[in-house]
């Protein structure tokens, strides 16, 4: 059992990280042995020997498990084993279901993170550790923040507290800001093979081998994909009928039908997926605070088992997670012009179809267009993809984008 078995495909990043934290380990431990009249401390030391940085930046492509991987480090770090005993320690089970003390994740449903939390997270690293070696903070998406935001952060990570270690993930180092890349470790993530992330999915979720292997192919090496398409018929049968109807429009009307059927699908999926997450958290709450399903609550706790549920606060997730679900179609919607561009470019036989189930239709497309469209074709999902980011009205922008794309 080891704190790294989840991460997939990143066997070289999981060898360097984890002989980090038993280094990190051992220097603590000779350090507390050994005299030393410098005033030097053992963050100092271990960084100094072993490349221990108090920032560090994690990047990797959407699905790459940039933040199961920081996850891990921290646990690794705040073990007794390092993350590494044959079964996992009460710490390590801590960190990574984020329930331990000294290490805070932030991850956000918002479309930008804002100032008042990373204010909040700046106080916490700023207090010692309660009952392991290191105060870690995990950002994840630092690539929301404001620019704004991301200075009152780059004060911390310039003199971080003796104590604290800063882990941030982001897509990419372009996505973050000069000066807090100059000031952080980067560690780039690769993106997992297609084999890699089926064997995964199949020993994690217990899918058979081939649907492990279609939904790895479809998901294109995004993990969290993957395993959605392998466990979720509705999602994977919502991918499928996208990809038809992409390639069967013949005029602009059809382009507009298709539209608000995918705005449709996505609406629904996100609220099918918030509201079964509210589900779970009232549940853990009443399992955590000792209460049978349907017990009356007692009223101390009636403020916060409510706040799981706000209307307000699952609106806004509802459509934090719909925006979600369109970026994926936008990235199955470019597969299309990916495997058109194989075809054109006779390339199959070395960079295989991603819809091999829709080859037939996809060979016909690559007959009726030439490369220029093909091309003209992605340059307009990336356009979409801009107007979504920008909050443009998501039937309007699939609405724009399919009808550029009927042939």
């Amino acid at each position: 059992m080891s704190v790294w078995d989840s991460i997939v495909g990143q066997q070289p990043t999981v060898d360097m990280l984890s002989r980090l934290a038993e280094l990190s380990a051992l220097d603590r431990s000779a350090s507390s042995d050994r005299s030393d009249s410098s005033d030097r401390s053992p963050q100092e030391a271990d960084r100094e020997h072993h490349g221990l940085a108090q920032s560090w930046l994690f990047c990797g492509p959407p699905g790459s498990g940039r933040s199961n991987l920081a996850r891990a480090f921290a646990a690794a770090l705040e073990s007794p084993d390092h993350g590494m005993g044959e079964t996992a320690s009460n710490v390590t089970r801590q960190v990574l279901a984020g329930t331990h003390p000294d290490v805070t994740v932030l991850s956000t449903d918002k479309v930008t993170i804002g100032i008042e939390e990373v204010r909040g997270l700046i106080a916490q690293s700023e207090q010692m550790p309660s009952t392991a070696p290191w105060r870690i903070i995990i950002i994840e998406d630092v690539d929301r923040m404001l620019e704004r935001t991301t200075n009152v952060l780059l004060k911390e990570i310039e003199e971080p507290a003796e104590h604290a270690i800063w882990i941030l993930c982001a897509p990419s180092p372009q996505d973050v800001l000069p000066t807090i890349r100059s000031r952080s470790r980067t560690v780039n993530l690769a993106v997992p093979s297609q084999a890699a992330v089926a064997r995964f999915i199949q020993e994690s979720t217990g899918a058979d081998e081939h649907v492990a292997a279609r939904a790895s192919r479809l998901a294109e090496g995004h993990i969290g994909i993957a395993r959605l398409y392998a466990t979720n018929e509705r999602v994977m049968s919502d991918r499928d009928d996208l990809i038809v109807g992409v390639l069967g429009m013949e005029r602009t009307s059809d382009a507009v039908l298709l539209a608000q059927g995918l705005i449709d699908s996505a609406q629904g999926q996100a609220q099918e997926e918030v509201e079964s997450q509210v589900e779970r958290d009232e549940r853990d709450f009443r399992r955590i605070n000792g209460l049978d399903e349907g017990e009356r609550l007692p009223s101390e706790l009636r403020s916060a088992f409510h706040a799981i549920g706000k209307k307000d606060d699952v609106r806004r997730r509802i459509t934090r997670r719909s925006r979600d679900v369109l970026d994926r179609a936008l990235n199955s919607v470019a597969s299309i012009y990916r495997d058109v561009g194989v075809l054109q470019n006779d390339a199959e036989d070395s960079a295989g179809l991603i819809n091999l189930e829709n080859r037939s239709a996809i060979t016909e497309l690559s007959i009726r267009i030439d490369r220029n469209r093909a091309v003209a074709c992605l340059e307009f999902i990336e356009t979409a993809r801009r107007r979504l980011a920008s909050n443009g009205a998501p039937l309007l922008v699939f609405e724009a984008l399919f009808s550029a794309l009927v042939p």
